[in-house]
């Protein structure tokens, strides 16, 4: 009987003792039949290591052992999520979405007509009173609160992704002023 054969009888004879160790580390049946089939498969791949004459069984706990040890801290790093626990996990922003927001606002914000900027600026930013504003701007304090008021409408319109019905109405009657021709639009203006 060559050397190889007479490990791998060895190894067969050490498998009742090894499946009693691993069930007592593991406490659970898979992960312990796991632990067995993938020390024996070590144990094959590095039959070269091991010293003939000396204790097999021994030899084979230790990896099995090393093996386990292995598996619980690769398992404790990653964690398994149950439907059950799912409520009890605690939810982090990663700020992409903020990110997005802001960089959103500041397009919408650095679109609107200079008017109602410089309006939600000195209101909105600064925390001015419509008659400050409106003293700074040099216009009637209603024509601030409309500013603002438009200028908080379109943002939070273009915010949401949403068009406002009255918006579309205008875009519609300007692309139809722009297919007349001078004349018609003329003509208009004059009646």
């Amino acid at each position: 009987m060559s050397y190889i054969d007479e490990f791998k009888r060895d190894l067969v004879e050490t498998l009742p003792h090894l499946r009693s160790f691993a069930h007592l580390l593991a406490r659970e049946h898979a992960l312990a039949e796991d632990l067995v089939q993938d020390t024996m498969v070590r144990a094959l791949a590095h039959h070269d290591q091991f010293r003939p004459g000396t204790n097999l069984k021994g030899w084979l706990i230790i990896i099995l052992r090393n093996r386990f040890f292995n598996e619980m801290r690769r398992s404790s790093r990653k964690s398994e999520i149950t439907v059950e626990h799912q409520d009890q996990l605690v939810v982090v922003d990663g700020g992409q979405e903020a990110c997005i927001e802001m960089r959103d606002f500041r397009t919408a914000f650095r679109d609107l007509p200079q008017a109602q900027r410089q309006a939600l600026a000195l209101v909105g930013t600064n925390g001015l009173s419509y008659d400050e504003a409106a003293k700074i701007a040099g216009c009637p304090i209603g024509t601030m609160k409309s500013r603002v008021s438009r200028a908080r409408l379109e943002l939070q319109t273009r915010m949401s992704g949403v068009e406002r019905p009255e918006a579309a109405g205008s875009r519609e009657r300007s692309r139809g002023a722009r297919g007349t021709s001078a004349r018609e639009r003329a003509g208009r203006n004059v009646r």
